[in-house]
């Protein structure tokens, strides 16, 4: 290959590198997007803070695990409760709760993009990530309230298994139809 040839192939693989990056970009923050990641913050805002506090745990019911879940199938990826925020609620008793739910986005979205067909395994995957949310909470909460693990758990985990039991039900309902609606709209 001479010299202008090089010059001119080199031209072309910039040029398709550039439309490359701005194709992925145009895609990551297409208005379509942006209006889901606004509309899922929203979502979050809204049913996130609702707590309902029970007398046996300072960790209040929230549905803050039911939006993440739900966001998961929204946008593929995903507000504290009591309308609080801020270094001092993840420095207090339900902080490593807050932090476990990264981990809850990250695996059951994982599982859910890796198999978009089978509610079973995102399933699996909600369990797994929850279960990872219950285990940096409790143990935050052990160390927050200077208690066994084993007390921890029977306050920040056994009276919310139920409930999360539920919400992952109404992730996997209500999670894929939003995903399927959301695909047609372009």
């Amino acid at each position: 290959m001479n010299l202008k040839e090089r010059s001119s192939a080199s031209r072309q693989t910039i040029t398709t590198m550039n439309n490359t990056a701005n194709s992925t970009t145009t895609k990551r923050l297409s208005t379509r997007k942006l209006v889901l990641i606004a509309l899922m913050t929203a979502i979050t805002c809204i049913f996130a803070p609702m707590a309902i506090p029970i007398p046996v745990s300072p960790v209040p019911i929230s549905l803050t695990n039911l939006v993440i879940m739900i966001s998961i199938y929204v946008l593929g990826f995903p507000v504290f409760s009591g309308f609080t925020g801020g270094l001092g609620k993840l420095a207090g008793p339900t902080g490593g709760y807050l932090i476990g739910f990264i981990f809850l986005a990250l695996i059951a979205g994982l599982f859910v993009d890796k198999f978009p067909k089978s509610r079973i395994l995102a399933v699996v995957g909600m369990l797994i990530g929850m279960a990872i949310t219950y285990i940096f909470g409790t143990e935050w909460l052990a160390i927050q309230l200077k208690m066994s693990f084993v007390a921890a758990l029977s306050v920040g985990v056994i009276p919310y298994l139920a409930g999360d039991a539920v919400k992952i039900i109404i992730a996997i309902i209500v999670g894929p139809v939003l995903r399927s609606r959301l695909s047609h709209m372009q």
